[in-house]
């Protein structure tokens, strides 16, 4: 008897991950003139690029609204959904909140890919949603060209302990909580180059719940937070400067990276997003005039959170992070505004 042909999930997909997310120049023009009503008690909307929507239940606390989906960046179903669900709930925390309950979100392409894979995609979500206490209460399904899936989100927060993204102030130190490299490792998986340690290294990160997220709320000191997704380190970057008058001086070597992703650096192995988000930022960022711009702009799936903190407030930061085993030393800090935007140095 023959044995089964091995699935693989990332052949059925163009894309990997949040490397799929629209360009964004693309999506500038997509959202360019929106019209909506005023209602104030909606905190945070799409206008500030932020990782959720925030509402006011007018008692103290602020309901938190999220959705996050992509197409497979792993080839093990199980897998894909465990990381496709910590990717989703990790905007919850970025607003320095407390997920409630998620619902999946499913396209299958039923006649491609065995249902029985899918199953096994909302097992691996039902897994991570399980350690984040919270339930996989529904969702919605349909039958699709390419293998889909994510969540929607629900959490809370105090109306005081929100955490925007482009809230930093000058002076402020930059910590991030994962290390860089998802998209070169998940491109390196594509073209069979990625070993099996480095493959399971990758799905440990990304599948790593960024609930300190919760915890940061919690801080006054933390003045802003997001998690870095498709648009990478530099992008993120910039949404956190925002239109504040400010600039952020990075130190490349401070910036902590996967195992295996500087030879495949060198080997050109990184995903066609990576110059796309080099297109959309280069003329902001002083510092990628080499093969910096590989880590600087990879897309990330289910990345770290980037924190910017108050400086009497680093060592209560930094105590917290090493009780979780994450490296406590800043890669950057927030100045007043310079030339460019971002420096790498």
């Amino acid at each position: 008897m023959e044995k089964p042909e091995e699935i693989k999930l990332t052949q059925y997909s163009k894309g990997a991950g949040c490397g799929c997310k629209i360009a964004p120049a693309v999506l500038e023009k997509i959202l360019h003139g929106a019209e909506t009503f005023f209602d104030p008690n909606l905190l945070v909307g799409y206008g500030g690029r932020d990782d959720a929507a925030v509402y006011d239940l007018g008692n103290g606390d602020a309901l938190i609204s999220t959705t996050d989906f992509f197409t497979p960046i792993v080839d093990d179903a199980f897998d894909f959904g465990r990381i496709a669900a910590a990717n989703a709930i990790s905007d919850v925390y970025a607003m320095g909140g407390k997920p409630l309950t998620a619902v999946a979100i499913l396209g299958w392409p039923v006649e491609k890919i065995d249902p029985a894979l899918a199953a096994r995609v909302l097992s691996g979500a039902r897994a991570v949603c399980k350690e984040a206490r919270i339930q996989l209460a529904g969702g919605h399904s349909i039958d699709s060209g390419e293998p889909i899936f994510g969540l929607a989100v629900t959490g809370i927060v105090k109306k005081e302990q929100i955490k925007r993204n482009n809230t930093v102030k000058k002076g402020d130190l930059l910590f991030l909580t994962k290390p860089l490299g998802t998209g070169i490792l998940s491109t390196a998986l594509k073209r069979g180059l990625l070993k099996q340690p480095e493959y399971l290294h990758l799905v440990e990160v990304m599948s790593a719940l960024n609930s300190l997220g919760e915890k940061f709320g919690e801080m006054p000191g933390v003045h802003a937070m997001t998690d870095v997704t498709g648009f990478g380190l530099a992008g993120h970057l910039l949404e956190m400067l925002g239109q504040n008058d400010c600039s952020a001086v990075i130190n490349y070597k401070a910036i902590p990276r996967m195992n295996g992703v500087e030879e495949f650096m060198k080997q050109f192995v990184y995903p066609d997003n990576t110059t796309r988000n080099y297109s959309a930022y280069s003329d902001k960022v002083k510092g990628m005039e080499g093969m910096e711009f590989v880590l600087l702009c990879d897309p990330q799936t289910s990345g770290g959170l980037l924190v910017a903190v108050d400086p009497d407030s680093v060592p209560e930061f930094t105590s917290l992070l090493r009780q979780h085993h994450i490296p406590a030393e800043p890669i950057g800090e927030i100045t007043e505004r310079k030339e460019f935007a971002l420096y790498f140095q």
